[in-house]
């Protein structure tokens, strides 16, 4: 499993090297307070990067944390043994 995952993780490597060379075309890209000279294709990237750092951010937020909260509250808290008496 470790090395089909290896070999997916490379070939989405390959992927975007490949994208990035083939998109070569300069852009500015203005983010109101300043700007950013680039690639079209370092320029995508960077966006499907931010995009899915932002979905986890709102899957983590909205979906994993509540669920997780809603774990804790419903399992049961374990009981302590007594403690042993020896007289």
């Amino acid at each position: 499993m470790r090395l089909i995952k290896a070999l997916f993780a490379l070939l989405f490597i390959a992927f975007g090297v490949l994208f990035g060379a083939l998109n070569r075309q300069a852009v500015r890209i203005e983010l109101g307070f300043t700007g950013v000279d680039g690639t079209v294709g370092t320029a995508l990237l960077l966006a499907v990067l931010a995009g899915a750092v932002l979905a986890g951010i709102v899957l983590t937020a909205g979906v994993i944390w509540p669920l997780r909260l809603q774990l804790k509250r419903s399992a049961p808290v374990p009981e302590a043994p007594a403690p042993e008496r020896h007289d």
